[in-house]
């Protein structure tokens, strides 16, 4: 259920995007003229867009206030966003503000969905959903699919399914079935985990097909259906229901967004299950071949190879021919990539109260790696990150740091010590923690980083040479691309 897990971890960026792109003439017109006296560099174009800013912040319009504090955010004012947001409270006390507000901070921290659901009925007596309408609506289905998924983890079949059936926003409804289904999946309850994950799929198909209005709101919608085609047909192949799950992971292996070595492994598996062990056999030599297969599909790999071949004869021989071909692929991939650009110097501190500044480490090769405590595929990428650090402990000429940044509580240095201490790992960390007036993490934004884990290979004369977003693959195949990064780096 991984792929869910990330498509869910999505929302909350995504529907700030959603709510200020709705195709709403004045607004979309509004933004546009800022967006071009933002990009101005003219005097007069600055002096604009100041008392446009101050126009729409002194709006009796919450949507017009709400725009200003967007820009005034993009500004990086947070002196301005900051007064904007206390005085919308107050303004408009009955408003979409106000009402997420008492969402947030007395809704989603309480523990059990059984207050949730108390808090629920109280708040919508005091923010009717009447009172809004279209998107402005989505924050109920927050609340509503966040007690459905509560009362399914606790087992609590009906009270969940009653709330997973209060969702108002069509767009959205393919997260909230599916954050009840991955709930009710974890239980081991597989017919219900199975309803609801077809609710969320066939929701999404709705709009993957095209057939409602070009908005962000229907691309978001759209974006989540290929990766629900693989959990619906994992749920299927749970429940043995194989010629119905190869229907699905079939859609999800051929289709370029979601076509993976993941993808492959998925569908192979149910070709097993039926006996189609040539076809599996093809498409798992796909992703061995790709150079992303973890130790489960090598191990399936060698399985089938025995089963098609009729003996292990050979295929030590055949996996060495295979694994030359993969660093070859892999050498004309990098060769593709590499850049040269200065690498922003920066002074972070690291668990223990130290400094260290990058500008210090001139003459190693650095390898940087943005994390958070709660990125799931951070944390999915660290075993192999720790081969790496092995592999290089002993070379006083490289440097790994690994960046702790975007934060989501107020004790980071200590969940990140927690974590990493927890696992074992020896990692150097560095606390990118927001700075107090800006609010910013000033480092992963000075790097223009878009998502995490993301990590820099950066020269011995300070250049960035890789940029490498995400984790997909074996912890092997990690470590023979960050090795060579690292060996082209040095060679310049």
């Amino acid at each position: 259920m991984k792929t869910l897990s990330l498509f869910i971890g999505t929302l909350g960026l995504m529907t700030a995007s959603i709510q200020l792109n709705a195709q709403t003439n004045p607004i979309d017109s509004t933004k546009f003229y800022l967006d071009k006296l933002i990009a101005s560099t003219s005097p007069t174009d600055k002096t604009l867009l100041n008392s446009k800013l101050e126009t729409l912040a002194a709006s009796n319009s919450e949507k017009d206030m709400d725009l200003a504090i967007n820009y005034y955010f993009q500004l990086k004012n947070q002196k301005a966003t900051d007064s904007l947001l206390e005085a919308q409270l107050t303004k408009f006390p009955n408003g979409t503000r106000a009402r997420n507000k008492v969402a947030s901070d007395e809704i989603f921290p309480l523990k059990t969905p059984a207050e949730k659901e108390i808090a629920y009925k109280a708040w919508i007596k005091k923010f009717p959903p009447s009172n809004f309408s279209g998107e402005d609506l989505i924050t109920y289905d927050y609340v509503t699919s966040s007690i459905s998924s509560g009362y399914a983890e606790q087992k609590n079949t009906a009270k969940a399914i009653e709330y997973a059936e209060k969702l108002l926003v069509d767009f959205w409804k393919g997260n909230g079935y599916g954050g009840v289904a991955e709930r009710f999946y974890k239980n081991g309850d597989l017919k219900n985990a199975s309803i609801y994950a077809k609710k969320a799929m066939e929701s999404a198909k709705v709009y993957y097909d095209g057939k409602l209005p070009n908005e962000n709101s229907s691309k978001f919608a759209a974006s989540g259906y290929p990766g629900l085609t693989m959990t619906y047909a994992n749920i299927l192949f749970e429940q043995k229901n194989y010629k119905e799950a190869l229907k699905y992971a079939e859609l999800a292996s051929t289709n370029p967004k979601t076509a993976s070595t993941k993808s492959n492994f998925q569908h192979a598996k149910i070709l097993m299950a039926l006996n189609r062990n040539q076809e599996a056999y093809a498409k798992l030599e796909e992703a061995v071949k790709s150079g992303k297969a973890n130790d489960e599909m090598s191990a399936a790999f060698k399985t089938l190879y025995t089963k098609v071949k009729g003996s292990e004869a050979g295929f030590d021989q055949y996996a060495a021919e295979i694994r030359k071909g993969i660093i070859a692929n892999l050498q004309q991939k990098l060769a593709k990539e590499i850049v040269k650009k200065p690498a922003v110097d920066f002074t972070l501190t690291d668990l223990d109260g130290k400094q260290v500044t990058l500008s210090s480490l001139k003459g190693k090769t650095v390898i940087l790696d943005f994390w958070a405590t709660w990125c799931g595929p951070c944390k999915a990428s660290f075993p192999a990150m720790q081969m790496a650090v092995n592999k290089y402990k002993n070379d006083p000429t490289v440097q790994f740091l690994f960046i702790h940044t975007w934060e989501k509580t107020p004790t980071p240095t200590k969940d990140a010590s927690d974590y990493i201490k927890s696992q074992n790992y020896t990692f150097e960390v560095l606390m990118d923690n927001k700075e107090p007036e800006t609010k910013i993490n000033k480092v992963v934004s000075d790097y223009k980083v878009n998502g995490i884990p993301s990590k820099f290979v950066i020269d011995p004369q300070g250049n960035i040479r890789f940029n490498l977003m995400g984790f997909d693959g074996g912890n092997e195949a990690a470590v023979d691309e960050i090795s060579m990064m690292i060996d082209m780096a040095r060679k310049g």
